[in-house]
């Protein structure tokens, strides 16, 4: 049992690294919410502990890349069934697309992960179900020189992490915590 919050907030900062390693945390896909009420799951990509800041790949024409210009205030939660561990976070996001940290992660991207940023602009209406890929990239693997021109799709969505909610459920008492980088707080659940 954690009883101490540093320990809550050493416990919070092992399941995102976790989560951004290894695809199958319970922590790699997280819910984003944007400030306009929008709320998607992403795949966790990086988590730096020393700055509090997660890293998620985006399409550049997304809707949440205009909500989070406008306001980029965001919330993240992240929930482990297993353990009964929520985490709610709060923070802003930023969106780099044209950065060296933007052309490294896509460049570490696999070509299979880059073919998303092939098909149609993300909620783009269709006449039926459809993928928004060119019928070409349908399950297969695009080379360098097919994805090169959609690079100008691609983004990198930093969120810089202001506060933890921790939430553990137990069936000796539940406990909660709010967490940042200088302190914390214990809460009732």
């Amino acid at each position: 049992m954690i009883e101490t919050l540093d320990a809550v907030r050493d416990d919070a900062i092992r399941r995102l690294k976790e989560g951004a390693e290894s695809r199958y945390s319970a922590m790699h896909t997280p819910v984003l919410a944007t400030a306009d009420a929008d709320v998607r799951v992403l795949v966790l990509r990086g988590f730096d502990a020393d700055s509090w800041t997660l890293r998620f790949h985006t399409d550049s024409r997304s809707p949440k890349v205009d909500a989070i210009a406008a306001d980029p205030r965001v919330g993240v939660l992240a929930y482990d069934a297993e353990a009964k561990v929520q985490l709610r976070l709060r923070g802003t996001g930023r969106v780099e697309r044209d950065t060296e940290l933007a052309d490294s992660a896509w460049s570490e991207s696999t070509e299979f992960a880059r073919r998303c940023y092939l098909g149609a602009a993300p909620g783009e209406t269709r006449d039926g179900p459809n993928s928004g890929l060119p019928n070409w990239a349908e399950g297969e693997q695009p080379t360098e020189e097919q994805l090169a021109p959609v690079r100008a799709n691609f983004a990198v969505l930093l969120v810089k992490v202001e506060e933890i909610d921790w939430y553990w459920l137990s069936n000796d008492g539940h406990r909660r915590a709010l967490v940042r980088r200088d302190g914390g707080r214990w809460l009732t659940p």
